[in-house]
C-alpha cells in the first residue's frame, strides 16, 4: 500500500514539476498578478492573486497544490479575457493551515467570505479535484454568488472514485511527509508556506478529510446556475458516477431535439487521453471551459445553415 501511495503522490509532484519546468525551460508567458493579498475568513488567513481583466473568474486548485499549478497554462489562458481570482485553499500554498480540519463545507464558506471582502457579488467559479470540491460546496450554499460553475475532475461523492482509489486516500497522513521531502510537491510547498513546518499536518489534515464519506447528491440537484463538468477519459472518477452527476444536474435525460429545444442548461466534457494528475496541465481545458464560462451557446442548427447559404 505505501508502496502504491508513493506512486500516486509521485505522480501528482512530477505534473506539479511538470509546470515549473514548462515556465523556466519553455519560457512560456506567465500572467503576472495585478493585485495579491491576505483576507481573513473564519480563523484562516487566506492568500488570493488577481490576474486579468473582465467578468470575474474564481480559479480554484487542486489537493496538496496551490496557484502555482496554473501558472503556465490554465491561468495565463483564462486571464486573457477574464479577471481571474485565484486562491490558495485552506492550508495550501501561502494560506494558513488554521486549527481546525479541513472540511470543503467550511472552505465553501470561507470563500463567500473572501469574495464578499474583495467587493465581488457573483462570480463564475472554476476549481479542480480538491477545488472543484470547494467550488461546488461555494455554489451549494451560496447561490447567488455563483454565475456559472465548472467543475474539473471531482466527484460529488466518496463513491464516484474508483474503488482502488480509497485506501490509498485513507492512508494519506504524516507518516508520508519524510519520504515526501524530495518530491517538488513538498519542496514547492516549503518554498512559500506560511509555516513550512506543517506539512505533516497537513497531510494529517487531508487523509481525515478523504477518509469522511460524504454524498451531495441531494444538494447538485437543487442547483440552479449553469454547471458544466470536465473530466478526462482517464479519470480516477468512474464513467458511470460521471454520468450519475450529469444526470443529477439535469442532463442527457432526454435527446436535445432538432433544434435544441430540450437542451439541459448543464454541460458534459471528457477530454481525451488526459488522466486527473494531468488535467490542470491539458491545453484542451482552457477553450473547452471559456465558452461555457462566457455564456455562449452552442453550434449552428442545421436550419440556420440552410438559412445563412
Amino acid at each position: 500500500m505505501r508502496t502504491t501511495f508513493s506512486t500516486l503522490m509521485l505522480a501528482t509532484a512530477l505534473a506539479v514539476a511538470a509546470t515549473i519546468n514548462s515556465i523556466e525551460a519553455q519560457g512560456t508567458p506567465v500572467s503576472n498578478p495585478t493585485k495579491s493579498g491576505r483576507v481573513p475568513a473564519n480563523g484562516i488567513d487566506y492568500y488570493y492573486e488577481i490576474h486579468g481583466s473582465g467578468e470575474p473568474l474564481l480559479l480554484l486548485h487542486g489537493g496538496l497544490g496551490s496557484i502555482d499549478m496554473f501558472r503556465s497554462s490554465l491561468l495565463p489562458a483564462l486571464a486573457k479575457t477574464r479577471q481571474v481570482i485565484a486562491v490558495d485553499l485552506q492550508g495550501h500554498g501561502r494560506t494558513t493551515l488554521g486549527d481546525r480540519p479541513i472540511d470543503l463545507v467550511d472552505i465553501g464558506n470561507d470563500l463567500a467570505v473572501v469574495l464578499e471582502k474583495l467587493g465581488y457579488k457573483q462570480v463564475d467559479v472554476a476549481g479542480y479535484s480538491f477545488g472543484g470540491g470547494a467550488g461546488l460546496r461555494l455554489a451549494i450554499q451560496h447561490p447567488t454568488l455563483v454565475r456559472r460553475l465548472a467543475v474539473i475532475s471531482a466527484p460529488f461523492a466518496q463513491s464516484g472514485f474508483f474503488p482502488e482509489m480509497l485506501p490509498q486516500q485513507a492512508a494519506v497522513g504524516s507518516a508520508m511527509a519524510e519520504q515526501m521531502k524530495e518530491t517538488p510537491m513538498y519542496q514547492s510547498y516549503v518554498a512559500v508556506a506560511p509555516n513550512p513546518n506543517d506539512f505533516p499536518r497537513l497531510l494529517d489534515r487531508m487523509g481525515e478529510l478523504m477518509r469522511r464519506p460524504n454524498d451531495w447528491s441531494a444538494d447538485v440537484k437543487k442547483l440552479s446556475m449553469p454547471v458544466m463538468l470536465v473530466f478526462g477519459d482517464a479519470d480516477m472518477v468512474r464513467p458511470e458516477h460521471i454520468v450519475e452527476f450529469y444526470h443529477l444536474l439535469g442532463g442527457g435525460l432526454k435527446d436535445a431535439g432538432w433544434q435544441r429545444e430540450h437542451m439541459s442548461r448543464a454541460r458534459l466534457a471528457i477530454l481525451p487521453d488526459v488522466t486527473h494528475y494531468d488535467m490542470f496541465l491539458s491545453p484542451a481545458l482552457a477553450p473547452t471551459l471559456l465558452p461555457f464560462l462566457d455564456g455562449k451557446g452552442g453550434s449552428q442548427t442545421w436550419a440556420e445553415q440552410v438559412k445563412g447559404q
